[in-house]
């Protein structure tokens, strides 16, 4: 170093070599002079998150080490290379005649470079690099984790990933999986870099980050352990393995598509210890009730519904459990067949060979089946044939894509079956989803003043929060652990049925279905928040993606509400408080002019309806209403001068949804109103 502090370098220094010197006399870090160099030589500084392969294959790693560049992107006519000396002469002459292209400099930091060569023509290195900074215990057999079963490599190919640290990272990424209890483990490229995430209770959060070469070799790695062609990397491709980790046995489903110059890799993780019965679900006891009361059928059609990953399998697994007592004989048909039940025959479909949903069922029906299984109705063929079974003796239990239980009524129809066969074959509809729980570690009791997004939902939903997330290391910092049920459950009754082969839309089924005893999902999810086991803000996440039927009344215009009262007094002071509330309001004086009035137009949100009249009075409208089916769904608000709770209980009895004493208080009268369509919308 010299008297004015700048480092003594001679000139026929390397410029990597000489470049830490500098960094450190200069006091600047790596990126800094990085700069100053591509701004001195009018160059741009490369970027490693745009390199493409491509451009590694036309430049041998000799030529690459020795003059300290890395090829970032290749077009016909020039390869642009990273660089930390933009004056080699030599360097631009040998990557021009190896690569037969103009060469571009860009500039970068020697550690860069190296770090580049490295993750790229000695991925291993980089793996090591990795590993090193993660926790690996347990990814050996010593430690608990053993690929039950394993192809040997086929090819060099298959070699070059059997390599130590790639065993290792693979058993690692997949060992993490299981231990934080994950569905499904996704591997991932991405810019410059790959991703692992993994779905933990139906939520998909980031895991790690890996070079690109590394990330190739372990999904080529997942390949190799699930029987799948690590030479084709362009057709998706589906295997599956097996592995132990700490005694317990895990099924591995493996999905492979290729992508922008990689592939993505999808495991799906299914315990093969776990057993399945519906007490163990955690259904609630009201939902668990109904269901059982459906698989008590001898015939006919179950049909559950629900988004992938909603439980849809889960529950009809359980309730296969509890019908097979050795007394019945149960199949099933299956894409793909997720887990072995016992003294269960399970089909799997194989379109390819010819093995379809509709196919299969028509052989089971040659096999003497007591109860069948049907994976998914996804056609007019499969659909017609499980309505056949189910007309012929046979109970089929089946899933379709629905948004809730009334809306699985729609799709049989809409796959093109007679409203009359649906009505008939039909025993019931069961909607699911699945709530995250709140982690009992670090769950916060709500005291004070809510949160905005929480005052929000809890005026809409009208519930009060008891809990909030908030997040520790038992739950990964998500503020849930573990998930909970939610159903919704329809019984097919005679005034369903009517409903069905009359056409009646979704509002009609769903009034019906609720007088008939089902209790919504946003309902049984509120349920779950009012007992502190989940949050609003979970139940709006996982609920209210489904579309609210009371927003889709406000869509059509503001709710339309029929008061039939003969005393004028009363009519008039209902209507003006009404109509203040934004309500389309129509006022009858009697009971037949209120059936009148229905018999041309049933499309009402709500009846208010005086009990006691001359002529007919409300006793013998509300019978007439609840019997015709154009009008059973009709919610009825009952103004009597009655008081007492026997006589409140003998009118909801009758079909009344609410029950009012004469004398109108307006606040009580309109939040009784405003309640009873809440309940008419869920």
């Amino acid at each position: 170093m010299d008297a004015s502090g700048t480092p003594s370098i001679a000139p026929s220094t390397p410029v990597r070599e000489a470049w830490n010197p500098v960094v450190r006399a200069l006091g600047v870090d790596d990126h800094r002079l990085a700069s100053a160099v591509a701004s001195h030589f009018r160059l741009d500084l490369a970027d490693f998150g745009l390199s493409d392969p491509s451009a590694s294959e036309v430049i041998p790693e000799s030529v690459a080490r020795k003059h300290h560049v890395f090829p970032l992107t290749l077009t016909d006519r020039q390869i642009t290379v990273a660089t930390c000396d933009p004056t080699d002469l030599d360097a631009e002459r040998s990557l021009g005649f190896a690569s037969g292209r103009t060469v571009v400099f860009r500039v970068a930091s020697p550690q860069q470079i190296r770090d580049a060569l490295d993750g790229s023509f000695s991925p291993e290195r980089s793996v090591e690099a990795l590993l090193s900074n993660l926790d690996v215990s347990g990814v050996d057999e010593a430690a608990g984790f053993q690929v039950v079963e394993e192809r040997g490599p086929e090819s060099l190919a298959a070699a070059d990933v059997e390599s130590g640290p790639v065993t290792k990272l693979a058993n690692l990424i997949i060992r993490d999986g299981i231990e934080v209890g994950a569905s499904d483990i996704h591997i991932e490229p991405g810019r410059g870099k790959g991703h692992v995430r993994i779905r933990v209770d139906g939520v998909l959060r980031q895991h790690m980050e890996l070079p690109m070469p590394a990330l190739n070799r372990v999904i080529s790695r997942i390949k190799i352990l699930s029987k799948l062609d690590i030479t084709d990397r362009l057709r998706p491709q589906d295997g599956k393995a097996r592995v132990q980790v700490r005694n317990s046995g895990y099924d591995l489903r493996v999905s492979t598509i290729p992508s922008s110059g990689s592939e993505k890799c999808v495991i799906r993780i299914l315990a093969s210890t776990q057993t399945f019965t519906l007490e163990g679900l955690g259904i609630p006891t009201v939902e668990l009730e109904r269901f059982r009361q459906l698989l008590g059928h001898r015939e006919g059609v179950v049909l559950v519904t629900g988004p992938t990953g909603s439980g849809k399998t889960t529950s009809l697994y359980g309730a296969l459990r509890e019908l097979a007592d050795g007394k019945v004989n149960i199949m099933t048909v299956e894409d793909p067949v997720e887990y072995d039940l016992p003294a269960i025959t399970q089909i799997q479909v194989e379109t390819k060979q010819g093995v379809t949903f509709a196919g299969a069922l028509r052989a089971i029906l040659r096999q003497d089946p007591d109860v069948i299984l049907v994976g998914e109705i996804r056609d007019r063929e499969t659909a017609e044939t499980a309505a056949q079974a189910a007309l012929t003796g046979h109970l089929v239990l089946a899933t379709v894509h629905a948004n809730d239980a009334v809306a699985a009524v729609a799709r049989l129809a809409d796959l093109g079956l007679q409203h009359s066969t649906v009505a008939t074959a039909l025993r019931g509809t069961l909607a699911q989803r699945l709530l995250r729980r709140v982690c009992s570690a670090c769950a916060e009791p709500v005291r004070g003043s809510l949160t905005p997004e929480e005052q929000e939902l809890a005026g809409r939903l009208d519930t009060e929060p008891l809990v909030r997330a908030v997040g520790c290391s038992e739950c990964g910092f998500t503020g849930y652990r573990g998930r909970l049920p939610v159903l919704e459950v329809m019984f097919i009754d005679p005034r369903i049925q009517e409903a069905i082969e009359l056409r009646k839309g979704h509002a009609t089924l769903q009034r019906l279905a609720i007088q008939g005893g089902m209790r919504t999902m946003r309902e049984a999810a509120l349920e779950f928040v009012r007992e502190g086991r989940t949050t609003l803000v979970e139940v709006e996440r996982v609920i209210g993606q489904m579309v609210d039927h009371e927003e889709r009344e406000e869509a059509k215009g503001p709710p339309r509400i029929l008061v039939v009262d003969d005393e004028e007094d009363a009519r008039l002071l209902a209507t003006t408080l009404l109509q203040g509330q934004g309500f389309e309001v129509t006022a009858v004086e009697d009971g037949q002019a209120a059936m009148d009035v229905l018999a041309k137009d049933p499309d009402w949100s709500l009846m208010i309806l005086d009990l006691r009249m001359p002529g007919k009075d409300g006793r013998e409208v509300l019978r007439w209403v609840r019997g015709a089916v154009d009008t059973s769904a009709l919610p009825v608000l009952v103004r009597t001068g009655k008081e007492g709770e026997e006589s409140e209980a003998e009118l909801l009895e009758a079909g009344a949804d609410g029950y009012l004493s004469k004398g109108i208080q307006p606040d009580r009268f309109i939040a009784r109103v405003r309640a009873i369509l809440r309940r008419a919308a869920l």
